[in-house]
């Protein structure tokens, strides 16, 4: 019995004839109409589904003259990172430089990077990532990332607690694109915003910031083999 008081003193003694109640309990079978209703669930999308075919279609929609701007919502049938590849494979893009921030990524994401970054596509690469998505990855896609994007001493991957979701490119050309939104690299399956903008002087307020993460956290010191 001395037990019992113990661990009933420990969580706050309960009282039963108080709290307790067996009325508070529904045995009909009816539920009780309130102003509350369950949310309908949706189901996801299977990543067989989730395909860079609606990603380049995306980029086909776009017109990117000088200054231009779009906006959308996607229901979440490519990866993020499917788009940037398509945006810039598609187009014939050349990214003089090329910075990334996002809460994570996956390996279908570094793969596509590497694809620009070895085929010439991308110059110069900087990744961000957040410390959550490092320390979980540290033994598994941290090393692949390294492994596959350390090349030419082109790249750079900083950790930071960010949540941010950017896309910063200067081209060839001299245009500076920017590309904000709700996804984080790997994210599919959920409706997400997404902004792409021509925008030197946005460009520029977002590499201001970008480059003090990527010095104060890089990860590659450069020159060292």
């Amino acid at each position: 019995m001395e037990e019992v008081e113990l661990f009933l003193d420990f969580n706050d003694t309960i009282d039963f004839e108080q709290d307790f109640n067996v009325q508070d309990f529904n045995f009909s079978g009816e539920e009780e109409q309130t102003r509350i209703i369950k949310p309908k669930y949706k189901k996801g999308i299977k990543e067989k589904q989730l395909k860079y075919k609606y990603a380049k279609d995306m980029v086909k929609e776009i017109d990117i003259a000088a200054g231009f701007r779009a906006y959308a919502i996607v229901e979440g049938n490519f990866y993020f990172g499917d788009f940037i590849e398509a945006l810039v494979y598609e187009n014939c893009l050349l990214a003089k430089e090329m910075t990334i921030s996002t809460l994570s990524l996956n390996q279908n994401n570094v793969d596509s990077l590497e694809m620009l970054l070895k085929h010439g596509y991308i110059d110069k690469l900087n990744l961000i990532v957040s410390n959550y998505y490092f320390s979980h990855e540290r033994h598994a896609l941290i090393p692949y990332i390294y492994r596959k994007l350390d090349y030419k001493d082109k790249f750079q991957l900083s950790v930071s607690r960010t949540h941010c979701k950017l896309c910063c490119m200067e081209l060839d050309n001299g245009q500076k694109w920017v590309m904000h939104g709700s996804a984080n690299l790997r994210s599919s399956g959920n409706v997400e915003q997404l902004m792409i903008e021509e925008n030197p002087s946005l460009y520029d307020f977002n590499m201001e910031f970008q480059n003090q993460i990527i010095d104060e956290y890089k990860t590659i010191k450069k020159g060292v083999k």
